[in-house]
Parts: structure tokens; sequence; C-alpha cells
């Protein structure tokens, strides 16, 4: 018996996306804080443009747009002169840009989306313990009331970088704390700096930092987040519970206006006052990582599995990543239709990304973003977080017949243009990607004659029985090109945008997993290849089912 299906320890921005993505997928799930209330304090400012697509699909990103706002790119100084200005210049095809908005917004959001859906925080309670057997994980709950143990199929740890779960399972925690400490505040600067521009300004001795301020807008008037080297009788301890994990907001005096306005007056670019301080804390910076994202029935995601500087606003990006990730298998699992091995894609897929986060951050934390790299527009890509690829992953198949453009395991490229039966306007794919289904896209030209839709037709019956019905097909008909009457939805690509994005040719198959990446790429395809694919990622049909092909 079971109390419920998934257990989230942690209401943080990642605890809050999974438990989004697990609720909008009909799974029962707790989630558990052990503050009393949520938090008021931004860690995280940046929302990332690959997150944002992620939102999208979570139906929150008109929300987070209303809330936020754009940042247009990064000026550096050094001694006070200007010596780089970096735009944040995307793709066109890139349908969102870099946006600013405190984490406690961003959590805001999330939450009010998990409450509509049914879910809601339970909060005063902490996680003290727990067990795991083959069936399930028994978790002891403390709270007001004392404690008491929940039963669950499933538990994620997203209880941040000292995670009581981390250190429940004794999963290593490899890497070291920076020897700096720092201070941030909240606070509105009155300077003529352009806006929506990060500042970056540091004094060098000898062609070595010594000292450094960073200022990254935030919605409202001149307002910003300041980070910057603490002076040393703020200094404070920022391990907790003696687990020597030396990350985070420290519990000591809080920095003061003055204390901040003493580094301006050293750094800043111009002459400026600082005023209205919303918040200040001493934080702490390490770099960490897992030696693995599970054990059993026991996951681990966000800051609990990888901590790194916040160079390029990638913690907050990466852990909601994770979450979205997992909730979309876990949701299978709990349904009893996963492969026997999906939930171990979780660790195969998201632990190197984690690895390549905490190498690249640390880099950039020591020697600026891009430092010595020679292609801008590629540095821009990976800091958007729009190159993850899972090419090596055990459940993405590799097309049969060579290496298409975009290769499976790539992130599924947007297209415009499309056109459909009921709808006046144009619109873009990722609109057909946002539900919590695996995704099939066949793409068809003026060569699709009658027998080969019926094929597909036929073909795409079996795939959905393979699937236990979790799985949206369309067919995306070549631009100018007419096809017969079909039961399947038809998607006209009208500007030939789909077919350059996807370089696909007439009996190509793409099948575009809930996360937004592609499972398998296939030009042509087989209905052996897709077969092949999808039984990677669910349970095995009984072969009376595929022998109704």
């Amino acid at each position: 018996m079971f109390d419920t299906d998934v257990l989230i320890v942690g209401a943080g921005p990642v605890g809050s996306a999974a438990a989004v993505e697990l609720a909008r997928r009909g799974v029962r799930c707790r989630i558990i804080d052990a503050r009393s209330d949520p938090p008021q304090y931004a860690k995280a400012v940046g929302i990332q443009p690959r997150t944002l697509e992620l939102f999208e699909a979570m139906g929150i990103l008109r929300e987070v747009l209303d809330a936020g706002i754009l940042l247009h790119g990064q000026i550096v100084y050094i001694n006070g002169a200007e010596v780089d200005r970096m735009d944040l210049t995307l793709p066109p095809e890139v349908p969102f840009g870099f946006l600013g908005l405190p984490q406690y917004e961003t959590e805001r959001i999330l939450r009010r989306q998990m409450e509509s859906l049914g879910t809601r925080v339970e909060r005063g309670v902490r996680l003290a313990g727990f067990t795991q057997d083959e069936d399930g994980v028994d978790a002891v709950l403390a709270g007001p009331e004392g404690e008491h143990t929940v039963r669950a199929r499933y538990l994620v740890g997203c209880d941040g970088a000292h995670s009581t779960v981390r250190k429940t399972l004794g999963l290593t925690f490899e890497g070291a704390a920076f020897a700096e400490q720092y201070m941030l505040g909240d606070v509105e600067l009155d300077w003529s700096q352009p806006h929506g521009y990060t500042v970056r300004s540091t004094h060098q001795t000898n062609g070595v930092t010594d000292d450094g301020l960073v200022c990254v807008p935030l919605p409202g008037h001149h307002r910003y987040r300041v980070s910057m080297q603490v002076p040393p009788e703020l200094q404070t301890d920022t391990s907790v519970g003696g687990d020597k994990v030396e990350h985070g907001l420290g519990t000591g005096p809080e920095p003061a206006l003055a204390d901040i306005q003493a580094v301006l007056d050293r750094l800043a670019p111009e002459p400026t006052t600082a005023s209205h301080l919303r918040w200040s804390s001493v934080f702490r910076i390490s770099h960490r990582i897992v030696d693995s994202y599970s054990r059993g029935r026991v996951f681990v995601a966000g800051d609990a599995a990888h901590i790194h500087p916040p160079t390029g606003a990638q913690g907050m990006n990466t852990g909601i990543q994770d979450a979205h990730n997992l909730a979309w298998k876990l949701a299978l699992a709990v349904a009893e239709v996963a492969a026997p091995s999906l939930l171990a894609s979780y660790d195969a897929e998201r632990r190197p990304i984690g690895e390549e986060v905490v190498g690249r951050t640390v880099r950039n934390a020591r020697e600026g973003i891009g430092a010595g790299e020679s292609d801008p527009e590629r540095v821009i890509l990976r800091e958007a977080q729009l190159l993850i690829d899972y090419h090596d992953s055990p459940i993405v198949t590799e097309s049969p017949t060579g290496a298409p453009s975009p290769r499976a395991g790539s992130r599924a490229p947007d297209a415009i243009g499309l056109t459909r039966d009921g709808v006046t306007s144009p619109f873009r794919l990722f609109t057909l990607l946002a539900g919590p289904d695996h995704t099939l896209l066949w793409y068809v030209d003026n060569t699709c004659d009658t027998t080969t839709l019926a094929d597909i037709e036929r073909h795409t019956g079996l795939l959905r029985r393979l699937t236990d019905d979790h799985l949206d097909a369309y067919l995306l008909v070549g631009r100018g090109a007419t096809v017969e009457p079909t039961i399947l939805p038809v998607i006209h690509d009208s500007d030939g945008d789909f077919a350059r994005r996807y370089q696909c040719g007439a009996g190509a198959a793409y099948v575009v997993r809930p996360d937004g990446y592609l499972g398998c790429a296939a030009s042509p395809t087989t209905a052996d290849d897709l077969i092949r694919h999808f039984e990677s990622t669910f349970a095995l049909a009984p072969e009376s089912v595929l022998g109704t092909a």
C-alpha cells in the first residue's frame, strides 16, 4: 500500500518543477520542505532560453515572461576601462532569449502551477530518514505534529547542497570550496549603464585579478543583484551540520548597504550610489558532483547532485532540466509501462551534463565566460544550454542510414510557418510538442501515395499500442505537396522551414521525447527502426500485439 507515488524532498525551483511535471501526467506526488515559509532571497537570477522552452511546455511561459527582464548582454571593465562587450544574440530559429528573474519569483510561478494541478507544498516538514526495498521507499517525516512514516514508490531529493537524501544514500560528493567568500545584495543603482546588461568590473595588478564586482539587472527601476568579495569582518561558516560542504548563503551578519557601497566606490565603472537594499547575505562557493544520480528507487537532482560557481546562471537551470528529464521517466515507471532500464537513463544522461557544467563554470569563474575560445556564437548557444546532447544515451536510437541533421539525441529544432485546417495563422512546431507524451513526426511530399499513407497509418497504430497510447503523431506534409485524406492530423510545412531545419526528405520520421530531445531521427525510416527505439523506453508489448501490425 503506497501513500503516494513520488515523494519530493525540497520545494525550491527544482523540486517544484518535478512536482509540476509529475502532476500534469497524473502522478500522485507529495512535496515537503523544511522551511516554514518560501524564501524571499534570490540565489539564482537568470533563466536560460532552453529552460524557457521547458516552461512553455509546462504552461507557465506567459507568467515568467511577464515577471522577467530581457538580458541583452554583458559589459566587462578592467581597472575602470571597458575591455569587452558581449551581446546575447541568438539565431532566429531560437524562440526565446535570456531572462533575468529572481529565484523566488520563479518558485512562486512554479508553485502556483503546481497548486493548480492539485499539489501543495507541505511546509515545516523535513525528511528524518528513509529506507528502501525492491518495491518502494519508507520515508520518516518530521513536522509540527511529530514523526510519521510515508510509503512511496520513489523518492526524489531536491534538497540542496546539504542534501539529507544524498547523505542517507551514501553518495560521494567530490570537489572543493573556493577560498574566497562573497556577499550578495539586491539594490538599486543610479548609474547610466545600458539597460539589461550585466556589468562585470574587476581590478587587476600585474594582470592578476584581486578584486571584483558583478551586477546583474533585475526587473524594476535600476535594480540589480550585486555580488562581490566579502570583507574579513563579515566572513561566516556556510557548512551545515558538519557536512563540510561549504556552499550557499551564510547564517552570520548580513552585509549592510555601506558594505556594498564601499565596493561600488572602488570598482563601479562610474560613480554610483546604491539604495533600497531589499536583502543581502554572505555566501560561499564550492564545486562538487555526486558519483551517481540515483540508487535503487531514490534520485537526486539540482544542488543535491551538483554545485558549482554561479557564472553564466547555469545552476538552477541545470537543476530544472534534471527534474524535467527525471519526471517523464518516473511517470512512465509509475504507470508500469516503462522499459526496465528507463530510469537508469536519468543518471546516464544527466550526470555527464552535470560534470560538464561543473567543469565549465569553474573555468569561467577563473578566466571569464568564453575566455580563449574562438567561436562566440557557439559560446552563447552553450551558455543558453541549447547544445546539450544525449547521443550516447541508452534510450537514443541512431539512424541506421547514417547521421541525419539534426541527429538523434540533440534538441529538436523549432520550425515556423506551419499551417493546418482550422487554424487561421501559421504556428510554430513547438506548439505541437507541448504535451506530456512522446511525439512522432512523419514527413512526406508529393511522392506519398495511397499505399505509403496506409503503411504510415498502420505503423502509427502499432506504435501507439507499443507505448500504451503515450504517443502523439502528426503527418508533416512538404511545401506545396498534397496527400489523400488520412486519419492522422495533417500539418503543412507551408514555408518549408521544417524541411530546412531537419534537412529531411520523403520517408523521414522523428521521435521527439517529452523533454524536447530527439529520441530517434531517421531519413528514411522503417517500422522496425521505430519499434526498436520505442522498446528502449517502453515495456515490451506482447507478441500478440506486434502480430496485429
